[in-house]
């Protein structure tokens, strides 16, 4: 299998090395361009084929999004992760809406950094734990304001499971079940469920899946979202045997 092939944008050229040295030496990618001059991306792009474009949100010249945004009129339809130092709210909303498939925070422990931008590079929608509780409280208010326009009484629960409760949707999890949930949303890969929970790496993987058939839930973000918004469920039927 080809390795995945990265592409990076930051005006810090520490930050490129560190980075190109971390994804190539570590995660098996092949970075095959990089460069701090927004100007450069483009034509550099065109040369390179890459899968994915890892990008800073804060350049010298310009910010991150005015690029993407330019990238897009111009038509490359690249996929994107900000990986930034940037934890406010209103930056992931932005970069959400300008339809990035990741948001990682520069403080991310190095192979969270590396699984994240694999699981990207294969369709997946990833976000920085730490964000996890802002893309919740976002969703939520989102919830809420269509909840009021379409005048539907109770809360909107994933994937259609209206009228459910919190606490009967926690129920449906066994034990050990809301115990890879509460690692996920700490943003932890198998491998460090595994090793936390003293547990086989393929009894995790089959963990997770269970966990996002029983919750109606199609990515690890939307679980350690589900796991921040009933947190105090997910605590509070802990006694709940399997």
């Amino acid at each position: 299998m080809d390795a995945v092939r990265i592409f990076l944008v930051d005006d810090h050229s520490l930050c490129r090395s560190g980075l190109t040295e971390l994804l190539e030496g570590r995660g098996g990618m092949k970075v095959v361009g990089a460069t701090g001059q927004p100007e450069l991306v483009l034509p550099m792009l065109c040369r390179e084929q890459a899968d994915l474009l890892v990008l800073d949100l804060r350049l010298a010249q310009t910010d991150g999004l005015s690029l993407l945004r330019q990238l897009r009129v111009e038509g490359c339809d690249i996929p994107v992760v900000i990986l930034t130092m940037s934890a406010e709210e209103d930056d992931l909303a932005a970069a959400l809406r300008a339809g990035v498939k990741g948001y990682l925070l520069k403080d991310m422990e190095p192979e969270a950094v590396i699984e994240s931008i694999g699981r990207a590079a294969r369709g997946e929608l990833v976000v920085a734990p730490a964000m996890a509780a802002k893309l919740a409280q976002m969703w939520q208010s989102g919830q809420n304001r269509q909840n009021r326009q379409n005048r539907q009484s109770g809360p909107d629960m994933p994937n259609g499971q209206k009228g459910t409760s919190k606490r009967d949707l926690v129920a449906i999890l066994t034990e050990r079940e809301r115990e890879v949930l509460e690692q996920v949303a700490q943003g932890k890969s198998n491998k460090a469920i595994a090793q936390v929970l003293d547990i086989s790496h393929n009894t995790v993987k089959l963990h997770v899946r269970h966990i996002m058939a029983k919750l109606g839930l199609n990515s690890r973000v939307e679980a350690a979202v589900f796991a921040f918004e009933h947190r105090s469920s997910v605590e509070s039927s802990d006694s709940v045997g399997e």
